[in-house]
């Protein structure tokens, strides 16, 4: 009997120990050559594709949900060579593998990626391809790699969505403007070298940073000990943005004493790139200085300045492209024997920022960071309130005004308007300096001045972010984010263009005072013009989530909550609007913001998933779309609320050695939505303008969009033999407007009390939004070879393009004359045709890539080439309704020209260009 207790006990005992032993994965990775351990690699085991990264000693841990049996350890790191390395799981024990080694990719890959997106393809002037870009070489996707470097010179939106549905966070800290909502790339443009340690979430995946949009969260790590250790010179010439690049760097790795530095130094230039006239010139500087104070805590201090300037190109109508080709730019001429370009936009905001590090656990972190941001944004341009309009493309010196002529064609002067334009067309900037000059013999203000349209802003970011492994299977993420923003605007006079008076602070189209408080005022460089307030922003925002691990399935939930407060403050007082509508602090708008979503993983096998995820997030609107007319007065948009954004999607995804692929469905609904616009209206029904006139400059609002997007994605790649990869990539997309919503007009030219016109409904309703094709698809190879030298081709389709619709023309507006009545000669057949949405034409695009590199003992050399359009394919990337013609009449008649005089102004891609890159790492 005693044997048999004791034999029971024993296996009790064995049991309860064996539970008790956790199965448990385990090591570490150093560098093959230095043996110096290596931080922020990325382990995956692949039968399962859990996934963790080492710690700043290269090590790392799998505690939870180990597969058992014979697997396979997948390290990777950008800069590095992947590796996989085999491994037996028996449960309840350890496997420990300590001291994997990585050796450093002498191809350098990675720059394939990286550098062959141009600055333009950056600019969040165009809110096209910005979106895109923060996927960089972070992600190992094939969809979202395709989309970024291949669709982006098409402006293609990943599922047509503005990047303001993104978050771009530097080393924690969210670089996403307030006033719209997007990133200013160019705010560390040209420092490829290190923003190569990226963490992306795609969609609306969990983030650790922060609870991100529907596009998902790229972060980028600054930390001076993540980076390689080593020094890198590169040199490239391209005839894209820019024309020569130079960059160096160095990273001195984590060194005695616990400190670690990383620097670099970039320039950008050139005169032109493949537009005419569009200069390019930047700098950049970047330091980054690491403290390990221990174990526990560690202090990063970095600082960016970045400084550019870059010329502007001009979007044009048919009728130019075909007199002068796509390159042609309107915005510059000759003076003194060289291109001086107009539209020159100036970048230059420094940014500071401190960040604490605190392992409080093995299993728990809390990163503080501060970042204080400040300089300036400008864009120039020619005022001429004294004087003619200076542009060479102005309607009234092209030919189709004299062949539109009330009185019939005037074919002489068309000819010679074409001549003329053919032979000439851009700035005469001597005869601008000239009409001065002559007003200066009269003691008359300039005629002619070039000022900058400023926005000085000063922002300080704080925030706090908490990982905690709450048990094997949890993982707990929170932040508490604060941003304060004071932006100053103003126009600024740069040029007064051999004026000796100055230019006249009055509004030359209504004879209002800018600034009443100082009327008739005489203003020279460096004066402030035309307008001059502050727009004050305050955020208060936080987000916590769980994420649940399991063999079958993980899943997760998210929640956020916002608070946006915004006010204008106004510096002049304008007269239109005296007393407290335009001076002084106007109202303090109050928002509140939340968001929620969830979704999951279900494992079928180690080689199929299935992945879900939803969310429902309301947001303050951007400071853009909030005020009606910020530079005139407080007025805020009608009935403005918060945005609302639903979306789900759904993934099939395939994982093997070999083939790796993606499919997935989406849906998106942004409801509340504002847009206010700019541009000058012929053709306004109604009686509120002044002196009875029908034209107006204004500001148009629309109030209440609903917008749809609805779509698939698809990308696959597969290693077909060891120096072979072949790739394909597609998205599928229906991305319309989902309501009529309301629009009005406001002006200082119009006489109602508050400035304003209302025309009701806009009827947009199922018109595809613009804003690059709503169908793409690639298909390419690369070839590796053994010996270090690679070549790849991809071709890429594009269709289902749209222009950009003029909402005034769907209003009540179009067919009512200005006696309020509807024209008597409407007809609702033209009116259709009149009305339907433009479509763009399909195309296709071939690239070609290609490099070389070698190890000399142990330096690294390196040089590659891409070109892009190889067949020099000339297609519309975008393009907008003009906003003159405002009623069927108008529009009617410009359609029934020869060639129409204010037809459609387009973007075109460019034609063949390249890009070569050389570097030296050492």
């Amino acid at each position: 009997m005693k044997k048999s207790l004791l034999i029971f006990l024993f296996g009790i005992f064995s049991s309860l120990t064996m539970y008790a032993q956790s199965t448990i994965v385990k090591g570490s990775v150093k560098d093959a050559v230095t043996s110096e351990p290596i931080p922020g690699v990325t382990i995956t085991i692949e039968e399962t594709q859990q996934t963790t990264t080492t710690d700043a000693l290269g090590e790392f841990t799998f505690s939870s949900n180990v597969p058992l049996g014979e697997q396979v350890l997948r390290i990777s790191k950008n800069g590095y060579t992947t590796k996989r390395y085999p491994i037996v799981v028996n449960e309840g024990r350890t496997v420990n593998i300590t001291d994997m080694t990585l050796d450093i990719d002498v191809s350098d890959s990675v720059d394939l990626f990286t550098i062959t997106l141009s600055d333009d393809e950056l600019n969040d002037d165009t809110s096209a391809a910005d979106n895109i870009s923060g996927l960089l070489q972070s992600s190992q996707d094939i969809f979202q790699r395709t989309a970024a470097f291949e669709f982006s010179s098409s402006f293609f939106r990943v599922r047509g969505l503005d990047s303001e549905n993104g978050s771009i966070l530097l080393n924690g800290i969210e670089m996403n403007k307030v006033f719209d909502g997007r990133p200013q790339w160019s705010n560390w443009g040209g420092l490829n070298d290190v923003l190569r340690n990226q963490e992306l979430t795609t969609g609306l995946t969990p983030s650790a940073y922060n609870f991100g949009g529907v596009l998902g969260t790229t972060n980028i790590n600054l930390r001076a000990s993540s980076y390689r250790k080593g020094a890198r010179v590169t040199y490239s010439s391209s005839n894209r943005s820019y024309t020569n690049r130079l960059m160096a760097s160095y990273a001195s790795g984590l060194v005695k004493g616990g400190w670690a530095y990383t620097f670099m130094v970039g320039r950008r230039w050139g005169n032109e790139g493949f537009q005419d006239a569009t200069l390019y010139d930047a700098n950049s500087f970047f330091a980054s200085i690491e403290k390990k104070i221990n174990d526990k805590h560690s202090i990063n201090f970095t600082s960016i300045y970045a400084p550019n300037r870059r010329g502007k190109s001009s979007p044009n109508t048919q009728e130019i492209y075909d007199l002068k080709g796509i390159k042609y730019n309107e915005y510059w001429g000759y003076l003194d024997g060289e291109k001086r370009n107009s539209r020159v936009k100036e970048v230059e905001e420094p940014i500071l920022m401190l960040n604490h590090y605190w392992d409080i656990s093995s299993k728990t972190s809390l990163n503080t960071n501060v970042a204080y941001q400040f300089g300036k944004l400008g864009n120039s341009r020619l005022d001429f309130s004294g004087g003619a309009n200076p542009s060479p493309a102005y309607y009234q010196k092209l030919p189709s005004y004299f062949l539109a002529d009330n009185d019939g064609p005037d074919y002489a002067g068309a000819y010679t308007a074409e001549q003329e334009f053919i032979n000439d067309g851009q700035l005469d900037w001597n005869r601008i300096i000239d009409a001065n000059l002559t007003n200066n013999i009269n003691g008359d203000n300039a005629a002619y001045v070039l000022y900058e349209d400023r926005s000085d802003d000063k922002q300080i970011t704080a925030n706090t972010i908490l990982s905690s492994e709450l048990s094997q299977n949890i993982l707990l993420n929170a932040s508490v984010n604060y941003r304060k923003l004071k932006s100053e605007n103003f126009g600024e006079i740069i040029d007064v263009l051999g004026s000796t008076v100055g230019a006249l602070n009055v509004d030359a189209f209504d004879g209002y005072q800018f600034d009443a408080q100082n009327p008739d005022r005489s203003v020279g460089e460096g004066d402030k013009f035309r307008y001059n307030y502050n727009l004050h922003a305050d955020i208060v925002s936080g987000y916590a989530q769980a994420q649940f691990k399991y063999n079958k399935v993980d899943f997760y939930v998210a929640g956020s909550l916002t608070s946006t407060q915004y006010q204008r403050e106004g510096l002049w007082e304008h007269s239109r609007f005296a007393g407290d509508g335009s001076y002084g602090k106007g109202e303090k708008l109050s928002f509140t913001g939340f968001g929620a979503k969830g979704g999951f993983t279900y494992k079928i096998t180690g080689k199929h998933l299935f992945d879900v995820n939803a969310g429902y997030i309301t947001r303050a609107p951007s400071l853009r779309n909030t005020y009606s007319n910020s530079r005139e007065n407080h007025n805020i948009v009608r009935g403005i609320e918060e945005e609302k954004v639903t979306s789900v999607d759904a993934s099939y995804i395939f994982r093997s050695p070999i083939v790796k692929a993606r499919l997935t469905g989406f849906y998106s609904k942004i409801e509340d939505a504002n847009e206010v616009s700019f541009y000058y209206a012929d053709g306004l029904s109604g009686f509120d303008i002044q002196d009875n006139e029908t034209s107006a400059f204004v500001q148009e609002v629309l109030q209440g969009i609903d917008k749809r997007h609805i779509g698939a994605e698809f990308g696959i790649e597969a290693q077909v033999t060891p120096t072979i990869k072949l790739k394909g990539a597609a998205s599928v997309g229906q991305y319309t407007y989902d309501n009529n919503p309301n629009l009005y007009l406001t002006s200082a030219s119009f006489t109602s009390e508050d400035g304003s016109i209302s025309y009701g409904e806009a009827n947009l309703k199922d018109y595809k939004i613009a804003g690059g094709p709503q169908r793409a698809a690639s298909i390419g190879f690369e070839y590796r070879d053994p010996d270090y030298w690679w070549f790849g081709a991809t071709a890429n389709f594009f269709s289902n393009a749209y222009l950009d619709i003029n909402p005034l023309t769907r209003t009540e507006n179009f067919y009512l004359d200005a006696d309020g009545l509807p024209f008597n000669d409407y007809d609702e057949a033209i009116a259709t045709e009149l009305l339907k949405q433009e479509e763009f034409d399909d195309y296709m695009v071939v690239n070609l890539i290609g490099g070389k590199s070698w190890k000399i003992d142990d330096y690294y050399i390196g040089f590659f080439a891409s070109v892009g359009n190889l067949l020099d394919k000339e297609y519309k990337t975008g393009g907008f309704e003009q906003g003159r013609n405002a009623n069927y009449r108008e529009l009617r008649d410009d359609t029934a020209n020869p060639t129409r005089v204010f037809g459609p102004k387009y973007w075109y891609g460019r034609g063949t260009n390249y890009f070569v890159n050389v570097y030296f790492r050492f």
